[in-house]
């Protein structure tokens, strides 16, 4: 009959088919098997072998930012010296989507200094603050009083900067926590540039310089003093660009501004 099977492969299928439908589940050898029969010893599976202990990872020391840039900028021992330290500053995220450190415009030791709040598009892509629309409505706005930040004459020039070097997407307003890191930067720019007025452009620059909330519709035009100097809060050029009315308000905070340069001279 095997050589029947070997020589007849449907047959031995057929056979096989009808072994199945009589029940069939299990082929069997030659000799009975008592599937109910223990193994004389069972074997015990081999536990794996214990895992290597890992050794403790120290945790990483928490930085401060804020704390780290204060000490950057205090090291700063002049205007070249800051400029570097902000530049090799790493937390503040918007280093990294931007083109250009924006650092400062204007007559270094000029007697105005302002403080503008982040650089746009324009101001990006040159690598100087207030070149813009904006930039050139401040220089309209103070070559009206006869300054300007080309003037080599100290007297009559200003100096520029912002609270942020780096610009922040599609111009959004600088986060709580971007303006902190920031802030140590900025008052050793006031610190090392020494100008005999300082002027707060727009509610985030008089915000984070002064540390407080500030409406700057209200507390424009209003002189307070930051690290021994007169500081007066402004409107800023954008804000006039949009709202042209209140230039009126800008030119009376000039006029204060230029009272206040002959007072102290």
């Amino acid at each position: 009959m095997e050589s029947v099977w070997q020589d007849d492969w449907h047959l031995a299928r057929a056979y096989l088919a009808w072994q199945a439908e009589l029940g069939a589940t299990d082929a069997i050898c030659d000799a009975p098997v008592n599937r109910c029969d223990l193994p004389a010893k069972l074997t015990k599976p081999s536990a794996p072998p214990p895992a290597a202990q890992a050794a403790p990872v120290a945790a990483e020391p928490q930085v401060d930012p804020v704390a780290q840039a204060q000490a950057m900028a205090q090291a700063a021992g002049d205007l070249d010296a800051l400029q570097a330290a902000m530049g090799a500053y790493e937390h503040c995220e918007l280093k990294r989507g931007a083109r250009n450190l924006v650092f400062c415009d204007g007559q270094p030791g000029a007697r105005v200094m302002i403080v503008g709040e982040a650089p746009g598009r324009e101001e990006d892509r040159v690598g100087k603050p207030f070149v813009g629309e904006a930039g050139q409505m401040l220089d309209r706005m103070f070559a009206a009083i006869g300054m300007g930040r080309d003037t080599p004459d100290p007297a009559r020039a200003i100096y520029i900067t912002n609270v942020l070097p780096w610009r922040p997407p599609q111009n959004r307003d600088p986060s709580t926590e971007e303006r902190a890191m920031m802030r140590p930067f900025v008052l050793r720019h006031i610190e090392l540039a020494a100008p005999d007025i300082l002027i707060l452009m727009g509610r985030v620059s008089a915000g984070t310089v002064l540390e407080r909330d500030v409406r700057i519709t209200k507390e424009r035009g209003e002189w307070a003093r930051v690290l021994g100097r007169p500081t007066i809060p402004m409107l800023h050029p954008a804000y006039l660009l949009r709202n042209p009315a209140a230039k009126r308000e800008a030119w009376a905070d000039l006029l204060s501004l230029q009272a206040k340069l002959r007072e102290l001279t």
